[in-house]
């Protein structure tokens, strides 16, 4: 059990939150389509300890939106996690940013859940997980086709949801397919039952090394 700062910054979606014993205690977040990440992030997490009364040295551990996802906000945020890591020599979590995006979505109904996040042009990055947020497809770098996801059409409900959703729309022809009617993006408030479990586990980053996830080669993936 422990006392978690979360931040995600792999989208337009800066967010923070402070977690204890995997109990939400604030988010401080904010979307916009022209934010940045630099302007916003530390002056969140500032504003979150202090509307906590807790300071950077009461912490058990930082968890991570590790990617994939935009290039600079992985980057600003694995920054600030690491230094918040090393001044205080707590442990680093990292969750993949697909996976933070499915827990946004809650469901009791036998389903699949497909997070998109958007890239360029027809291209996205997904996963695959079932209605109990296990993984069923790891994370892959794709070209939207028609027959992309069609391996999971078995007459089940299928939710596709992120930024990369209304790609789909277009070209996925599959009566089951749902499409949540809000957009949903990574949030820090999500990250907390998965940066409970994997303190619990001890499934630490090495801090030295560790670098955000950035997926980025598409062609490579295509061809294969």
């Amino acid at each position: 059990m422990g006392l978690i700062l979360n931040i995600e910054s792999s989208t337009t979606n800066c967010s923070v939150s402070l977690s204890r014993d995997g109990n939400l205690i604030h988010c401080i977040e904010k979307n916009q389509s022209d934010f940045k990440q630099s302007d916003y992030l530390h002056k969140f997490i500032d504003k979150l300890l202090v509307d906590c009364e807790i300071s950077i040295s009461n912490l058990d551990a930082v968890s991570i939106s590790k990617g994939p996802g935009s290039f600079t906000g992985l980057r600003i945020g694995t920054a600030s996690a690491k230094g918040f890591c090393y001044s205080c020599d707590i442990p680093l979590i990292a969750i993949n940013t697909l996976q933070i995006l499915a827990a946004g979505y809650k469901t009791k109904n036998k389903s699949i859940i497909i997070p998109l996040i958007d890239a360029r042009r027809m291209e996205v990055y997904s996963m695959v997980l079932n209605n109990e947020y296990e993984i069923l497809r790891e994370t892959k770098a794709e070209i939207l086709k028609p027959n992309s996801f069609s391996e999971y059409y078995s007459n089940i409900e299928i939710v596709i949801l992120g930024t990369g959703a209304k790609k789909c729309k277009s070209i996925l022809d599959y009566n089951k397919i749902k499409y949540p009617r809000k957009n949903i993006y990574p949030s820090s408030k999500n990250m907390i039952e998965i940066s409970e479990l994997l303190y619990k586990n001890k499934n630490y980053q090495d801090i030295a090394y560790f670098e955000p996830f950035y997926l980025k080669d598409f062609h490579t993936n295509f061809k294969k």
